[in-house]
């Protein structure tokens, strides 16, 4: 069965830093482009931080210099690493898989074929 599982949201300080994981079974995920996006209600998802499956890596301007995305392939684990996190950055977070143009580190949501159930991250004092 092909599936996408995130886990490691939870409530964070502003400041503060949560590691997301993605962990998949049914795909190898080094041969695939991953994305992270977020979501809030009523709004649009947003893709945060992309990495083609050579490794390449994309993110939207708000998120760059505090988030990294990186790749376990050991583990077929994909992170998404947020420091310096801000109320802002509160969002429901899914991560989700591109069978085509996986060279490409594109992070468009509607490229993107598979998802998981997302995991919720609040930032508040």
């Amino acid at each position: 069965q092909l599936q996408l599982v995130e886990s490691g949201g939870g409530l964070v300080q502003p400041g503060g830093s949560l590691r997301l994981s993605c962990a998949a079974s049914g795909f190898r995920l080094d041969n695939y482009a991953i994305g992270w996006f977020r979501q809030a209600p009523g709004a649009e998802r947003e893709g945060v931080a992309c990495i083609s499956n050579r490794g390449d890596t994309n993110y939207k301007d708000s998120v760059k210099g505090r988030f990294t995305i990186s790749r376990d392939n050991a583990k077929n684990t994909v992170y998404l690493q947020m420091n310096i996190l801000k109320p802002e950055d509160t969002d429901v977070y899914y991560c989700a898989l591109r069978t085509t143009w996986r060279h490409l580190a594109m992070c468009n949501s509607e490229g993107f074929n598979y998802w998981g159930q997302g995991t919720q991250v609040t930032v508040s004092s």
